[in-house]
């Protein structure tokens, strides 16, 4: 029997009760996740803000099966996961671009290993990059290419694969100010039509907040979910004038409340440690 109305209800993403532990050098165990929930629904963008270590990154990797939980389940489609799931696409904060490759070559690799005809997968190639605006630069390599189109390479390469899910760690926080807020319209223009369920890993609240349908504050180590805030901004979002507005300046303000604290309770276990 299929299950597949009671899949298509399901969350997107669910993390029930997770904790993650890790074994130090010196043989100590230390947690980085305790008992950590967090539900994101299908077509919702999410972004997670915490104090630096706090595990933002090891829940990512725990959603793309790259790791497991120590206890607790991680589901996707509501499946447990169990292995790399081809509906994931990952934006990482280093360029994961082949540096040998044309712009092209970079785009073409995803479709090509999953089995997609060559003609096919130029023909979607060239649209994606159409889409980014570098129809013009796809015989360039990677070192041709300012950060910001570098970024714009990296969607396309990731988007052309249908991702029904996409994780993004921190993918901008190389890139100046007004090329991150470029790029943050570029991802918004490309999630509108594809409506993929995003997670979004940042240390910037005002990027957090500009992007997301809700935000997540983590603890310091071991991180678990502080609290949760509905980002009531209506979208399409003008972002450029976005963070001048009252209601974005009051949604940063009460998040900021829940942050502080965190981010000075995991400087001082630094310090400490």
């Amino acid at each position: 029997m299929s299950d597949s109305p009671q899949s298509d209800a399901s969350p997107a993403i669910e993390l029930i009760n997770v904790n993650r532990r890790f074994l130090s050098p010196e043989g100590k165990s230390f947690a980085t996740l305790n008992e950590f929930n967090i539900s994101v629904a299908r077509g919702e963008f999410v972004a997670l803000v915490g104090p630096t270590g706090c595990g933002k990154s090891t829940t990512l990797n725990l959603i793309t099966g790259l790791g497991k939980p120590s206890s607790g389940e991680v589901r996707v489609m509501g499946q447990p996961v169990n292995g790399i799931d081809p509906r994931i696409g990952f934006v990482f904060q280093a360029d994961a671009l082949f540096p040998w490759r044309t712009v092209i070559d970079n785009v073409v690799a995803g479709p090509l290993f999953r089995g997609k005809s060559k003609a096919d997968a130029y023909a979607a190639a060239r649209d994606w990059l159409k889409r980014v605006g570098l129809d013009k630069f796809e015989q360039h390599f990677p070192h041709q290419l300012s950060g910001g189109m570098r970024k714009r390479v990296a969607l396309a390469q990731t988007f052309i694969n249908g991702p029904e899910i996409l994780l993004m760690d921190e993918p901008f926080s190389a890139l100046d100010a007004q090329t991150r807020v470029l790029m943050h319209e570029e991802l918004l223009k490309l999630w509108s039509t594809t409506k993929a369920a995003v997670v979004f890993v940042t240390h910037d609240l005002e990027e957090a907040i500009a992007l997301a349908d809700k935000v997540y504050v983590l603890t310091a180590r071991p991180a678990t979910v502080k609290a949760v805030h509905t980002i009531d901004i209506p979208r399409p979002r003008v972002l450029a004038d976005l963070r001048y507005q009252p209601n974005f300046i009051e949604i940063s303000k009460r998040i900021w409340q829940d942050l502080r604290e965190e981010v000075q309770f995991g400087a001082d276990a630094s310090e400490a440690a």
